[in-house]
């Protein structure tokens, strides 16, 4: 072999683009709607009279699946990092608490026992007897085990239930602001993303109206993440039966539109109770419910997720899944049986911590000029529109051009890393999360402060 590949993977395969000059290059003419989830960092040897080393290789229904928008922010943070110089992050998308001891235990004991085998493709029996019971006794929902496909981590039983349904030159609605693998992996399907936007000013929930107008006679399905994932926004009961009496609507376009109705972090919620969106009137056959563990018992790692449906939607997400990882690991199961049987109670208690943080967040965002922010009921997140501050001038004279221009001078000069809003689809805002140590986050906000208070 006469040419070494020297890569670190900091995104998964599928967001590549590798041109012929032997690194990855962010399109001049990128659509403004396409990210991923994590930036990559790739080195590879030049082209040359390798024929396989070039872009014409590439599938082009991988070249339909963009470079991450955040990728500038992530790329600088990497650098300072590796010159030794600290930063204060508020970029982490999962829970800063440890899982419930009886998981630990649980995945102990897994290992010892020999616990170490296949299950079946579509999980172990006792942990989706146990989903089951869960969804029956917290949201009313009636499933049996062969509703319940058990995949590795929520992002499988997405992308699962996307490939089940969605055709070629199908329409998949997505709300914006929105979890940035939405788009990428309904363009995986051959589908197109139709965004459809919410406004901070209505705490970023989707409305009827909204929906009713993304509606057309190609729509297939509506991806709908409540609580939401960049927001916090978390929609109410009757919001709910709101969006799906346009859904049920006589003669409207939403009459044979699936729901992916995306719940990670329901059990995080405040003061808006959620609500199962599958639990409304007429919505039970047509949604498809996807949820987890890594969110509510801080079990990233797991990798553990389900997707609950109707059986032919099941029995064809299990199909797929054969054919990909096959089953999830059998420790994370034993480890999620584990965390069904953690009472609510002390599952409350991490909850409790979160509310702290965010209430302080809330309030020293509100002490910062020219932000707007909505409140956000659920998850750890919180989005603050800071458009107000774009044209104005740092002063070592950085022009603000937009999300990313802030960012990159917060990292930059006061070394806070933060999100770009650009990576959500709402170039407005940036995400902010409050999974983090009161110190990190006490420290994070005061730098924010002078940031913003320098701009002129």
């Amino acid at each position: 072999m006469n040419r070494l590949w020297k890569h670190s993977l900091l995104l998964p395969l599928s967001h590549l683009v590798m041109p012929a000059a032997g690194f990855v290059t962010i399109p001049a003419t990128m659509d403004r709607h396409a990210r991923a989830e994590a930036p990559v960092a790739l080195t590879v040897a030049a082209a040359g009279d390798n024929p396989f080393n070039c872009e014409d290789t590439i599938s082009p229904m991988v070249k339909t699946v963009a470079p991450s928008k955040t990728i500038e922010v992530f790329a600088l943070t990497q650098e300072m990092k590796a010159r030794g110089e600290r930063v204060v992050s508020l970029c982490v998308g999962e829970p800063d608490f440890q899982p419930p001891p009886a998981v630990i235990d649980a995945t102990i004991t897994a290992a010892k026992e020999g616990n170490t085998k296949y299950t079946g493709i579509s999980g172990a029996m006792d942990l989706r007897k146990a989903i089951c019971a869960d969804l029956k006794r917290r949201k009313n929902l009636d499933y049996v085990p062969a509703d319940i496909l058990v995949g590795n981590g929520a992002k499988q039983a997405v992308y699962q239930a996307v490939l089940a349904v969605v055709r070629p030159g199908d329409e998949v609605i997505i709300p914006t602001p929105y979890w940035p693998s939405y788009p990428e992996i309904v363009r995986l399907a051959g589908g197109v993303p139709v965004f459809v936007d919410t406004k901070v000013e209505e705490d970023f929930l989707l409305t009827p109206e909204t929906l009713r107008a993304g509606l057309t006679d190609r729509t297939r399905m509506l991806i709908f993440c409540n609580p939401c994932n960049p927001t916090g926004a978390v929609h109410s009961k009757e919001r709910c039966e709101e969006l799906a009496a346009v859904l049920s609507e006589e003669g409207g376009k939403g009459k044979g539109v699936w729901v992916m109705s995306d719940e990670i972090y329901e059990r995080i919620t405040y003061d808006t109770p959620h609500v199962a969106f599958a639990s409304i009137p007429g919505m039970f056959e047509r949604t498809m419910t996807v949820n987890g563990f890594s969110k509510s018992h801080a079990m990233t790692g797991y990798r553990l997720g389900y997707l609950a449906a109707t059986p032919i939607i099941v029995k064809t997400a299990a199909t797929i899944q054969g054919q990909i990882t096959s089953c999830a690991s059998s420790i994370s199961q034993a480890a999620g049986i584990a965390a069904l049987d953690v009472s609510d109670a002390e599952m409350q208690t991490s909850f409790d911590v979160m509310r702290q943080k965010r209430d302080f967040v809330l309030k020293r965002l509100a002490e910062m000029p020219g932000l707007i922010t909505a409140v956000p009921e659920g998850a750890f997140y919180v989005f603050p529109d800071v458009s107000s501050h774009y044209g104005k001038t740092a002063p070592d004279g950085t022009v603000i051009g937009g999300a990313t221009d802030l960012c990159l001078y917060l990292l930059r000069v006061h070394s806070v890393a933060v999100v770009t809003g650009e990576g959500f689809g709402y170039p407005k805002g940036i995400r902010l999360s409050y999974a983090a140590s009161m110190e990190i986050i006490t420290e994070a906000l005061a730098e924010l402060e002078k940031c913003l208070v320098s701009l002129k």
